[in-house]
């Protein structure tokens, strides 16, 4: 991460963490977490004492409370569960979270109605925080225009400023409607409603099929959803639900397996072309390499089956990063690369910032370069309510990535291994808080980031 310049972090997104303690989690197919600490104070703690490279912004991950108050349980909460979660939002703003975060499109948090989040960030709120959400769909649920309507309601009902998280629009039959999600947010900014949103610069997106499926599938956890994908009449629904979506994200030929370690030989391959090795029809192959995926991962033997789908348009991309109120972001977790990995990683995990200034400011000039640093830079900190940092002023922490404009590339690629793990060019030098961290093609070692608490 700090290679693309990126010298803070906001951790965690979409919904997950891990604060709390998930409890029970062995009976729903996972290992048990082990950890010293019970607050959300200690567990800031606990991360600061391990030190870090660049500095974190600490969020409460709706869907982690959920899943630790009430498991996977496609239901409404009971009056005491929304208390208790609301509790835990509370202890977290009060310990230094910066705001909530939900994945509305990822269960358990999809079993969630509106009302149920805005309880949680009328909370976040009363202690100054925002609102950030991978939204419930972006495209490939057939209402990406319903799902920004929500992000505002839950900002103008629950009073707090509100953030769409990696936005696009994922499918080609809601592209047009590119234009219409841009006007509603405009008309609601400019009813004083706070909104703003973040966006890596790549036309593809990356997830896992858990994704896909229908929502209850998932429900009571991933020994249930075995049974499911093993019951011959369940299972076809799943598959019919799974294959939906993967045509609303473009087809099988534009499915490209980023993990898959039953089968590393797999991994950057498309959903098509191993559906030819294999003999057999596209939704077949993908429906058993996921069912095998599951029932593995509930034995223990493996976890993990990625994709990146190709299912944005460049001409969308290019609209949404124009937009004033549009930060640049990764949307990935810090990387470092690992030779004979075999996972195609998402390039966005060591490309996006210079990708912005090498493609989208110097050769595409969609932005202008002081527009562009503003978007890294000045409008994030303003968006998490840090004033002491973003700017390059006296008496402001240093913060600095210096970049040559004339070179500052991604190289990163969607190829597995060494192709998508590459550093990008032209940023020789990256200072945290004052310390250099990046000298030229080395990381000096130095751990100088802090981790950050709203007061």
């Amino acid at each position: 991460m700090i290679r693309q310049g990126v010298t803070l972090i906001v951790f965690p997104n979409c919904g997950s963490g891990l604060y709390p303690v998930v409890e029970d989690l062995a009976g729903r197919g996972r290992g048990r977490l082990e950890v010293d600490w019970s607050t959300y104070e200690e567990y800031l703690q606990k991360t600061e004492k391990t030190g870090t490279s660049v500095n974190v912004a600490p969020l409460i991950g709706f869907g982690t409370i959920r899943r630790y108050v009430m498991g996977f349980e496609m239901r409404d909460p009971t009056q005491g569960e929304l208390d208790k979660m609301k509790g835990l939002v509370e202890e977290a703003m009060k310990g230094g979270a910066f705001g909530l975060t939900t994945g509305l499109r990822y269960v358990p948090q999809s079993y969630s109605k509106t009302e149920e989040v805005l309880e949680l960030a009328k909370v976040a709120a009363r202690y100054g925080g925002f609102y950030t959400t991978h939204q419930r769909d972006e495209g490939d649920r057939g209402d990406p225009v319903g799902s920004v309507k929500e992000v505002i309601k839950i900002a103008e009902k629950a009073g707090l400023p509100a953030n769409i998280s990696h936005f696009k629009i994922l499918s080609k039959i809601f592209w047009n409607k590119c234009d219409e999600i841009l006007e509603l947010i405009e008309e609601a900014r400019s009813r004083g409603i706070d909104i703003t949103a973040d966006q890596y610069p790549y036309p593809a997106s990356g997830t896992g099929p858990e994704a896909w499926i229908p929502r209850w599938a998932s429900e009571g956890g991933r020994r249930r959803l075995l049974e499911r994908l093993n019951d011959p009449e369940l299972s076809k629904q799943i598959k019919a639900g799974l294959t939906e979506v993967m045509e609303q994200r473009g087809g099988p030929e534009h499915q490209l397996i980023s993990s898959y370690p039953l089968k590393p030989s797999y991994v950057g391959k498309t959903i098509t072309e191993v559906a030819t090795e294999l003999g057999k029809d596209p939704a077949d192959a993908f429906f058993e390499l996921y069912r095998e995926s599951v029932e593995k991962s509930v034995t223990g033997e493996i976890s993990g089956f990625g994709l990146m789908s190709f299912n944005m348009s460049d001409e969308n991309v290019e609209k949404m990063i124009k937009k004033p109120w549009v930060m640049i972001s990764t949307d990935s977790s810090i990387q470092v690369p690992t030779p004979g990995r075999v996972s195609s990683e998402h390039p966005r995990n060591y490309g996006s910032y210079p990708r912005v200034l090498g493609r989208y400011v110097r050769e595409k000039k969609v932005l202008g370069l002081e527009e562009a640093v503003r978007k890294m830079t000045s409008l994030e900190t303003q968006r998490l309510g840090i004033f002491d940092r973003g700017l390059i002023v006296k008496g402001m922490w240093a913060d600095i990535t210096i970049f040559d404009p004339e070179l500052v590339i991604d190289k990163a690629e969607y190829a597995p291994q060494e192709e998508n793990q590459r550093y990008p060019e032209g940023i020789p030098y990256v200072i945290v808080n004052g310390i250099l961290t990046i000298d030229g093609d080395r990381h000096t070692g130095a751990l100088a980031g802090k981790i950050l608490r709203k007061r």
